[in-house]
């Protein structure tokens, strides 16, 4: 799922792109894909996009007469952007709609067959605060906001920190990189964390999340976002399972749990000490190794 440094730099694309522009038509090529009724969708054809903004990891569109186009890719969806006269470049399946602008189109594209992404078109600024979770901007927070939203309840830092009700926008991806930056266990209590690994985390959030805005940023060249995923090969342990960690040089290990997957790496994180996994340390039982020396 595009996380906050994601959507920050479709935001800025999108400031390039349509910010400015006319929307002449939107068309709906998924009968899912609309998930607002009232005000319809041609509401906001002809009018222009006023500004951008994110709410969490949705997008909005900024239109007169108090409309916003909201705009949540989930896990699969992508915005591509194309000018007058080039092929979208994707599969017809892939597309679940279209935004014309006179200087090109933009394209709300899904490789899954699930369809969860979703538009919708909303009137007022209550409406559009209904959709907001509530989380800290972790890039906006001074540490003492920080401590209070971690340690409001007692989670796993993991869960923390993907919590969208606690911290905006970060997700599995950035937040495997953030602990691993942070040299903490991702099942670690946070009300366990003593002051200088909360300063560790804290400090490692607002530094992981500002270097993938640059990194992303300069890949993107002043143009739009193409190669918008979670996995990069310059992350240290997201997606990077049995790969050397690039600090120490052991294998990163994973926990699995329904479709997601928690990656760390066991010498720089846990003490050499592996995490059970649900389901294949069930299966193992006393055959599961307890560290990476074992392992």
């Amino acid at each position: 799922m595009p996380e906050l440094p994601d959507v920050v730099v479709y935001l800025e694309a999108l400031t390039r792109h349509v910010v400015g522009q006319p929307l002449e038509r939107a068309h709906l090529l998924s009968p899912f894909v609309l998930r607002s009724v009232d005000p319809p969708i041609e509401s906001i054809h002809g009018q222009v996009v006023r500004g951008v903004r994110r709410v969490g990891k949705r997008i909005v569109l900024e239109f007169a007469d108090d409309l916003f186009l909201v705009v949540h890719l989930m896990i699969a969806g992508r915005l591509r952007w194309r000018e007058p006269g080039r092929k979208p470049g994707m599969g017809p399946r892939m597309i679940l709609a279209s935004f014309t602008f006179p200087r090109g189109t933009l394209f709300l594209t899904e490789a899954s067959s699930k369809k969860r992404a979703s538009v919708q078109l909303l009137r007022g600024a209550e409406a559009l605060q209904a959709l907001d979770p509530g989380g800290l901007e972790p890039l906006e927070a001074a540490a003492d906001a920080f401590h209070e939203a971690l340690t409001r309840e007692s989670h796993t830092v993991k869960r923390a920190l993907t919590d969208p009700h606690l911290f905006s926008g970060i997700g599995n991806a950035y937040s495997d990189e953030i602990l691993h930056a942070a040299k903490l266990s991702p099942l670690r209590l946070t009300r366990s964390l003593t002051d200088a690994e909360f300063q560790r985390l804290y400090e490692a959030t607002r530094a992981t999340l500002t270097r993938w805005v640059d990194l992303l940023r300069a890949q993107a060249r002043g143009g739009f976002p193409e190669k918008v995923t979670a996995f990069h090969d310059e992350m240290a342990v997201h997606g990077r399972f049995r790969q050397p960690c690039p600090v120490c040089g052991s294998p990163v290990q994973r926990i699995v749990y329904a479709e997601n997957e928690c990656n760390y790496c066991a010498t720089c994180q846990t003490g050499g000490r592996l995490l059970a996994d649900r389901s294949l340390s069930r299966l193992l039982r006393g055959d599961w190794p307890r560290s990476i020396d074992e392992l």
